[in-house]
């Protein structure tokens, strides 16, 4: 896991436990795009992951109209992550 829940919300600044299933479910599906955008595994420990992670989640929480794209205003923050965490990480310093 790179964010928890707690961490999630307190990102989205959000109090309640309304949403927990829905941000649990947007976390997972950050990691998995993640996976599938950079071909690697990264945990916790790696800054630009969790970065990454927050950034989508926090873009589909307030855009829910826009499942499954990032909006414009984020596109190019997640292009400029996921290239540095592709080319600049192999399987040993993740």
């Amino acid at each position: 896991m790179i964010i928890t829940l707690d961490e999630a919300k307190k990102w989205l600044r959000v109090d309640h436990n309304d949403e927990d299933s829905l941000i649990s479910t947007l976390i997972s599906a950050a990691e998995k795009y993640l996976v599938n955008a950079t071909g690697n595994t990264f945990d916790s420990t790696n800054e630009l992951a969790k970065l990454l992670c927050y950034v989508l989640v926090a873009d589909w929480y307030e855009n829910r109209d826009m499942i499954g794209k990032t909006s414009e205003k984020v596109r190019h923050t997640v292009e400029s992550i996921v290239a540095q965490l592709t080319h600049c990480y192999d399987s040993t310093t993740m």
